[in-house]
């Protein structure tokens, strides 16, 4: 206590008040005054509103469980200010001022705070520190819910048991975004019931919320002015403005239906005004930061400072001071004035006190200073008057690991009700489909009739991400990252083997081209993308649907295509009337009709239809080609007729193309049973990619480590301990004693079984060589027959299939001669040591 007697005499040095010897009595009085008021001064807590820290009792700082002598002047400052406040306003509520931490030991608010800038790049923004506070932390209650409470843990112990009250929610939130340089304020006011309770069921869920998108795209296509400006759009001012009131009119009936349906479900609230909550404020200057704005700690979720959630404020504060709000409230916070230095609207407790702004333009102040070398007359600097500043906070460093970023909530998963909406989310690997986010929507407010379910995956190895399931039409939708196999992107079907639908999407990087598949009843249709043949969309169609067997191989053959039709984009390096824009093959009819693209100035397409002739070869088929197999239209009257032998050459084209394309076709289908196969397998057995960066990913690998290390070690063991005996003698029974021929016999079936053994690999090896050197000549004969056919695709998969055959003869070739050289050096191993074999040597040497 002397030291804050001393302090309070440097204080009154400081101001310059001399130190008279005729006042000198009086300083002392004052002190013992001081000393005796601080000496009744409360500073514990009731029993019941401690908590048992046995086993970490010692482990804490010794701040958190006494005060320091500024601190206990510090509650003295305040106790005078409380008293003051209740005498000038006695109609108003007492302020959260010095409640009791975990040790019941009294702190001001102020020093609770503990600015903390941690080292995850996702805690920086304040979007990511609400975010994390809102799912790390569980609610406790205010209890009666229009009363401030009584303590106030610090943030350590917090994120310790993981349960607080929204003032210890604010708290937290609060030292994260000083520590990350926003200018923030824990806010002690009034909320309404659903904010002060959690309750977010007439609230619509983030993940279901598109309008901010839409807004922000309409933006940037404003304010983006170099772009070609788009034709002038022909249509009446009178039908778009009709058009505009009937949509106004429906929003409006809409949002009239959604409050009288919310007024059903909303009961009133009697202690609406009274409901004592925290909050946070951040203000405008910092961090990028141009408008101030509310975050409510228990979502995450940030407010306009105009929001009707909020119906009034009693004091805010910082880690630097403490403002009381002078202001009228009867409206909610919409009329406030959040400019902190005006004394007007705002009370601060410690008058010098210093804000943030000041803190900057005292930097700069003093800088200034120490530049221009203010001197006083004695040659020593000229100092400001001493002044009482906040202590330093009593909080430790807070500390967030990587764990509890990735298991951020307790445990480990969350379940959260909106409005005809149901969110559920989990950590990482704790489920093992992969599982991380599911979103169930109801078609009505008692969330009964389920009308989508949409999942969120991570880590899987079938590269799945979303899928939604739509329970009105009955058709799952999956979406894929790049990567996995087929490129396939996403694939929307009814049910796995069902054949009225399967929609895929692939990626640009697939070879082909192909980016988007449909196959319906008895139709399919394949989008393409910068293919070099311009070719765009195939539309085939069949006699009968075609079915997906369990076996892509057996797939049914004998679908017959009656149609296909095929678009091409403009080729600008060919005439129109020379350049095709669309072809159609009917098989059934032996018929390929080709329409060209329109000319400039033209309405009308240049056509031409073949009949392809029958079965024959060389010269019987080119003798069945004539003048009546091809007709057609010119556009052109002045275009010259092309030759027999040109219109010749074409059908002989077209025909190889069909072919091509019967092939690709097949192939489509058989690609088609072949993913959905390949995705039922996947769902069957369901495996995850553990990433060694993450704490569950580094558990599982060095558990797998372990336990190969433990499979190694029996392995080795078990090798020392290797009896080539035991096999036989147990033919034997064991037997302790043996006799000559049966120790004869012994060792030589051991010897023949083990050249048997060695003899039975060099036979396989030299199968397998036989084997993949006969399928390398089969197809390289078949290659030089059908080498004028082939695609470039043919080509490559031809060359992918030598080199994979060309690797395996002659891995196995090297093999074959390494056993070849090995095996005698085995087989004399063997022998030497069934020769030194205790139980052996005594009858082979006898």
């Amino acid at each position: 206590m002397e030291a804050v007697v001393q302090s309070d005499r440097e204080e009154r040095l400081r101001n310059g008040d001399a130190p008279e010897d005729d006042h000198e009595d009086d300083h002392e009085e004052d002190g013992q005054q001081l000393e005796q008021h601080l000496s009744h001064l409360n500073v514990s807590a009731p029993p019941q509103l401690l908590i048992t820290l046995d086993s970490t009792y010692d482990s804490y700082p010794e701040s958190y469980k006494t005060n320091s002598p500024d601190e206990l002047q510090l509650l003295a400052i305040v106790e005078n200010f409380q008293h003051q406040y209740f005498h000038l306003y006695p109609d108003h509520k007492p302020l959260l001022l010095c409640p009791v931490n975990e040790f019941g030991v009294k702190k001001f608010v102020s020093t609770t705070l503990r600015p903390t800038l941690t080292a995850y790049p996702e805690l920086f923004s304040w979007e990511g520190s609400a975010s994390f506070v809102a799912d790390f932390l569980s609610l406790d209650h205010l209890e009666p819910p229009v009363d401030l409470p009584r303590y106030l843990f610090s943030s350590t112990s917090v994120l310790q048991t993981r349960r607080a009250t929204c003032f210890e929610f604010a708290t937290l939130l609060c030292s994260l975004l000083l520590g990350a340089d926003y200018d923030a304020y824990c806010v002690s006011g009034y909320a309404t019931k659903e904010l002060c309770l959690l309750d977010q069921s007439l609230q619509d869920c983030p993940l279901l919320d598109t309008k901010v998108h839409s807004v922000i795209s309409e933006d940037e296509q404003q304010e983006n002015k170099y772009t070609v400006k788009p034709l002038k759009e022909l249509k009446s001012h009178f039908l778009r403005e009709q058009e505009r009131k009937k949509h106004d009119a429906e929003a409006a009936l809409l949002q009239e239906q959604r409050l009288q349906e919310e007024s059903e479900y909303r009961l009133p609230d009697p202690l609406r005004g009274l409901r004592v909550h925290c909050w946070v404020l951040v203000l405008a200057g910092s961090r990028g930061v141009f408008e101030n704005f509310f975050i409510d700690p228990l979502t995450g979720i940030s407010y306009s400072t105009a929001s009707d959630n909020f119906l009034g404020i009693e004091s805010v504060w910082n880690n630097l001071s403490y403002y009381v709000n002078m202001q009228d409230c009867s409206n909610g916070c919409s009329d406030m004035v959040y400019d902190l230095e005006d004394l007007n609207l705002w009370e601060p407790i410690l008058f010098s006190a210093t804000g943030k702004k000041q803190l900057i333009l005292d930097a700069f102040k003093e800088r200034e200073m120490k530049m221009m070398s203010k001197m006083n007359e004695d040659g020593q600097v000229e100092r400001e008057p001493w002044v009482f500043q906040m202590p330093r906070s009593w909080v430790s460093f807070i500390s967030i690991s990587k764990k509890d970023l990735e298991d951020r909530w307790p445990g480990r998963q969350k379940v959260t009700h909106y409005r005809r909406a149901k969110l559920e989310r989990c950590s990482a690997y704790l489920r093992p489909d992969g599982l991380v986010t599911r979103l169930t929507t109801y078609k009505d407010l008692d969330c009964t009739e389920v009308t989508m379910v949409k999942e969120w995956y991570q880590h899987r190895t079938d590269h799945l991400e979303e899928r939604e399931l739509n329970k009105v039409d009955n058709f799952t939708t999956e979406r894929f990252k790049q990567g996995r196999s087929f490129h396939l992107l996403s694939h929307r079907f009814r049910s796995q083997r069902d054949s009225v639908l399967q929609e895929m999407e692939f990626s640009d990087t697939r070879v082909g081209h192909l980016v988007q598949r449909i196959v319906s009843p008895g139709q399919m249709t394949e989008t393409f993308r910068c293919r070099p043949d311009f070719l765009h969309c195939r539309h085939v169609v069949f006699e009968q649907p075609v079915q997906f067997s369990e076996q892509p191989e057996l797939t049914d053959q004998e679908a017959v295509v009656l149609q296909v039709v095929e678009h091409f984009h403009r080729d600008r390096s060919k005439p129109a009337n020379e350049d095709v824009a669309e072809r159609v093959f009917l098989p059934a009819q032996r018929r390929i009709d080709l329409t060209y693209h329109l000319e400039d100035h033209r309405f009308i397409p240049s056509k031409r239809s073949f009949i392809k002739p029958q079965q024959a070869k060389g010269k019987e088929k080119a003798a069945q080609f004539t003048s009546n197999v091809v007709s057609g239209f010119q556009v052109d009257p002045t275009a010259k007729p092309l030759s027999t032998k040109t219109l010749y050459e074409m059908l002989m084209a077209l025909m190889v193309d069909e072919a091509t394309m019967s092939a690709q076709v097949e192939e489509s289908t058989k690609e088609v049973s072949a993913i959905v196969a390949c995705r039922e397998r996947e769902e069957t057995n369901i495996e995850l990619n553990f990433s060694p960066w993450s704490t569950a990913g580094a558990a599982r690998a060095r558990a797998l480590r372990e336990e190969k290390e433990l499979l190694a070690l029996e392995e080795q063991k078990w090798l020392q301990e290797e009896d080539v005996l035991t096999p036989i003698l147990i033919r034997l029974d064991n037997p302790e004693t043996l006799s000559n021929e049966d120790a004869k016999q012994l060792y030589h079936d051991c010897m023949a079984e083990f050249k048997n053994r060695l003899v039975e690999q060099a036979n396989l090896m030299q199968e397998r060589y036989a084997k993949d050197t006969q399928e390398l000549q089969s197809k390289q004969l078949w290659y030089h027959k059908n080498q004028h056919l082939m695609t470039e695709d043919d080509e490559r998969e031809y060359q992918a299939f030598c080199s994979e055959k060309t690797l395996k003869i002659r891995v196995t070739e090297s093999r074959l001669r390494t056993h070849k050289e090995v095996a005698p050096i085995k087989y004399y191993d063997l022998d030497q040591k069934l020769r030194r074999d205790l139980r052996l040597a005594p009858h082979l040497f006898s």
